[in-house]
């Protein structure tokens, strides 16, 4: 009879605490094409409403070695720990780029912490590393049991604060998780008490998130968020600070979780998928599009390039090219790729091959995948991945870099 009666009252907490949505405000359209990840994007960029065209598969050919310039590496701090996961970036008032990642003994540990660090684009440098959260820290700020933590993700709000969302588990595995996020006023220096999104009427359990956040015309946020109890599933939560004030189905059942959006004007976007499907099924990225600024999500056609159960990563340059960087093979994660698509054209195409090995170490490849983009002016680009669940690999592309990209393919194009 305790536990009924226990279980009662945490039903009963947990709608009270969800109420705020029964003021849900009206939808508004999406701010700009661009995710929330960088403070100095252009506002003037051209949209790119070419996603209404089908889009052709991935081309097969291998793409011509690219000359100078050439890219830049290197590799996030090395904390010491063993394992290290799931890379974010967003760029900082200065033109700085902080990144976060979790590490520990192993994913899903109780030793794993959410680091950070900034990266000095003039001295190509970064600076040592500091913990962001920890579970001891996220169980006295959240005044709940916390048994894990794992997958950052930095945002910019409205008001130029910085808030970062990471996810938490307090029973079961990552299907157990729910949301949390900390505020910082000075650009990630200092960060206020974590706060629990409410996200569920019920139990508010099995919402995760890993990719870029979008704005809204009204400077609330659009979090790309998953589920992964009972179904696998990709779910958009309306954010306003640390209240979800609205949340919408993206895709359904079990085949498609951890969303990347491309916003294809102030009504349109598109969002892609790691699938998560039964063996029978396709192997590829599937899709799912809105037309009211994230209201309401109708799958599509899947995009026509292998996908291993691997998350994606996703981004629209200032001239309207679209990137996404992916495993783009059917089965394990040691192939990694940058495939590009013009503002113009319907076709994918790989611009570079990041990682490529087939050999195998005590009967398993090299793992590298979580990649993470963002553009710091429009024009740029840095990306961070797992490398091999060691390191995280850092990797920036130079406005000149893309220039001399497309203009390969424009010339192979009109051979």
């Amino acid at each position: 009879m305790s536990r009924v009666i226990a279980f009662c009252f945490l039903l009963l907490a947990s709608v009270l605490a969800y109420l705020h949505i029964d003021s849900r405000p009206a939808w508004v359209p999406f701010a700009n094409v661009y995710p929330i990840n960088s403070a100095n994007q252009a506002d003037d960029a051209p949209e790119s409403p070419e996603s209404s065209k089908p889009v052709k598969t991935l081309k097969s050919a291998v793409p011509a070695k690219l000359a100078q310039p050439s890219l830049r590496t290197d590799w996030l701090p090395d904390t010491g720990a063993p394992s290290v996961h799931a890379a974010s970036l967003i760029t900082l008032k200065d033109g700085a780029v902080r990144a976060f990642w979790f590490a520990g003994s192993r994913e899903g540990a109780p030793d794993v912490v959410i680091n950070t660090a900034v990266f000095d684009p003039q001295a190509f440098r970064w600076s040592a590393p500091t913990v962001v959260m920890d579970r001891v820290s996220a169980e006295k700020g959240l005044s709940r049991y916390i048994a894990k933590l794992g997958n950052p993700v930095p945002a910019r709000m409205a008001d130029g604060r910085m808030q970062l969302f990471f996810v938490t588990v307090s029973i079961g595995g990552w299907a157990g998780s729910s949301i949390s996020s900390v505020i910082s006023d000075d650009d990630g220096l200092t960060w206020g008490r974590p706060q629990r999104l409410i996200s569920s009427p019920l139990i508010n359990l099995s919402t995760l998130v890993k990719s870029p956040a979008m704005a809204f015309a009204d400077g609330r946020l659009g979090l790309p968020a998953y589920h992964e109890w009972i179904g696998r599933f990709g779910e958009f939560l309306r954010i306003d600070a640390g209240q979800v004030i609205d949340k919408r189905r993206m895709s359904s059942g079990r085949g498609a979780i951890q969303p990347v959006v491309f916003a294809d004007g102030p009504q349109d976007a598109s969002a892609f998928f790691r699938q998560t499907r039964s063996g029978s099924q396709p192997k590829q990225i599937p899709v799912s599009e809105t037309k009211d600024a994230g209201q309401s999500w109708a799958l599509s056609k899947d995009l026509e390039i292998p996908n291993p159960n691997s998350a994606l990563a996703a981004l629209t340059l200032a001239n309207g090219t679209r990137l996404m960087v992916l495993n783009n093979i059917e089965a394990g994660r040691y192939r990694l790729v940058m495939v590009m698509r013009e503002p113009n054209s319907d076709q994918w195409q790989v611009i570079q091959v990041l990682e490529e090995d087939e050999t195998l170490t005590n009967g398993q490849h090299r793992e590298f995948s979580y990649p993470y983009l963002i553009s710091a002016n429009g024009e740029d680009v840095h990306l961070v991945y797992t490398w091999d669940r060691k390191k995280i690999k850092h990797v920036y592309f130079s406005s000149a870099w893309f220039k001399h990209a497309i203009g390969i393919f424009k010339e192979k194009e009109a051979q």
